[in-house]
């Protein structure tokens, strides 16, 4: 498998955080974990599918997932090539007027978001590359060709900053006191901009604290305390739900 990133161009950084080329000569199940920012895909080669029970669903050739409170299982075709665009988590704001919460839990061809012509183009033109140079500069220029003119949200920038600094404990009250705003405009511009509520992003951030805590070899018990769970019984539900494993399994594998 190959797997190489790559960094956008300075008009798209701060809506991106960088592109990634995947590439796999073998058919492959794996899974998908929970991240803070919406992931969009071309496929220039192969065919992925997103497993659901025991439900296999082709996805189209170019699609789009958004933030997912679980973890989703793709099977990819032997022979797939992939481009992928990691948004900042206000990034995708930046593109179309859709609202980002309208992707939550779901991955979506990018039809439904964008002109079918305009995906069609990129399709075809990314089926001619050869070079990863190529497929970064046709998708950065489609990027580039959707990208509107408007302001950042300043006071949901400065809430996924905090929440980053905690480490994703700290409690929404608090952000609402710490940014001089009620609860409710706040979890309406919060998800309309990042794509789930402040409460399940700061959830998803904590759980990738636990993910690289995992690697340091501090004891479970440690790393549960240390993200703020309230016991252990707690701390091994919440990572079954985005991992469908206990955190002992999953770092026995690390």
């Amino acid at each position: 498998m190959r797997f190489c990133k790559y960094f956008p161009n300075e008009r798209l950084r701060p809506y991106i955080k960088y592109f990634a080329v995947s590439e796999n000569e073998m058919e492959t199940e794996y899974k998908v974990f929970p991240t803070s920012g919406l992931v969009m895909g071309f496929q220039y080669i192969g065919q992925l599918a997103i497993l659901t029970g025991n439900i296999e669903n082709k996805l189209g050739s170019s699609g789009i997932t958004g933030i997912s409170d679980r973890y989703k299982i793709f099977i990819n075709s032997a022979g797939t090539g992939t481009i992928l665009v990691y948004f900042t988590e206000i990034g995708f704001n930046h593109f179309t007027s859709l609202p980002a919460t309208e992707l939550y839990n779901l991955s979506l061809s990018l039809d439904d978001i964008f002109n079918k012509n305009n995906i069609s183009e990129v399709e075809e033109k990314l089926t001619l590359t050869t070079t990863d140079k190529e497929r970064n500069n046709i998708v950065e220029q489609f990027l580039l060709s959707q990208l509107k003119d408007i302001e950042t949200d300043k006071l949901i920038t400065e809430a996924v900053k905090l929440i980053y600094q905690s480490n994703g404990t700290v409690r929404i009250k608090e952000l609402n006191q710490k940014l001089f705003i009620s609860q409710s405009p706040f979890e309406k511009r919060f998800r309309k901009v990042v794509g789930s509520s402040p409460k399940r992003f700061a959830s998803i951030v904590r759980f990738n604290a636990v993910l690289d805590s995992l690697n340091t070899g501090d004891s479970l018990t440690k790393i549960c305390y240390d993200n703020n769970f309230f016991d252990q019984a707690h701390f091994i539900k919440n990572f079954k739900q985005f991992t469908g494993d206990t955190p002992e399994n999953f770092k026995r594998f690390l």
